[in-house]
């Protein structure tokens, strides 16, 4: 017969596992906008060579969080259930100021 102290241990870690996997794995419609939306459907057809022209957005609970093409792909924005926000770094001030100036070059 098994002792319990070794019955114990396989079922804790069991459960560690399966804990660690959902937590890690488990996922959840994240909302973006209907502009996003129509963004990653342009770079779908870009990327595909898709000839689909029109595209639908895909709802769930009153909110956008995918969409679908007329060829038949779908996609649906999902995150991690469990999961940090991303953290801020702070930015030198002429690191700013480079990228304000690439961001706002004038053709003129």
């Amino acid at each position: 017969m098994i002792p319990i102290e070794a019955l114990m241990i396989v079922i804790w870690s069991c459960l560690v596992a399966y804990v660690t996997w959902y937590a890690t794995s488990a996922k959840c419609y994240a909302p973006i906008t209907p502009q996003e939306a129509r963004l990653l459907w342009k770079i779908h057809v870009q990327l595909a060579h898709c000839n689909g022209k029109r595209w639908r957005e895909t709802r769930r609970g009153g909110k956008t969080v995918g969409f679908e093409c007329e060829c038949g792909y779908k996609h649906m924005q999902k995150r991690p259930l469990v999961g940090s926000l991303p953290s801020l770094q702070a930015t030198s001030r002429k690191e700013k100021s480079v990228m304000f100036n690439k961001l706002h070059y004038s053709y003129d």
